[in-house]
């Protein structure tokens, strides 16, 4: 369930990004990629802190966060490079 919480987050701050990127973004000349890039390295920084807090502080495996991680990130950074690839918010 922590897994689902975490990649629903991340589609959320996804959406967060995008919402900015589409206001401010469009006014100053950001495109989709660098909102999209923007976003992938805030989501790597706390995908990385989630595992690692888990395995420090909690006890579990590296190997059963290691496996936690790959949907955890690699769901809402998939959605940022679909929506990068199809946005149109500044062409």
């Amino acid at each position: 369930m922590h897994v689902v919480y975490w990649t629903t987050g991340g589609l959320l701050l996804l959406a967060a990004f995008v919402a900015i990127g589409a206001l401010v973004g469009a006014k100053r000349g950001a495109t989709p990629a660098i909102v999209g890039g923007l976003f992938a390295g805030v989501w790597l920084i706390a995908a990385i802190y989630n595992g690692y807090n888990g395995w420090a502080n909690h006890g579990i495996p590296l190997v059963n966060e290691i496996a936690a991680f790959l949907p955890i990130f690699g769901i809402p950074a998939a959605a940022a490079w679909l929506w990068s690839k199809r946005s149109r918010f500044n062409r």
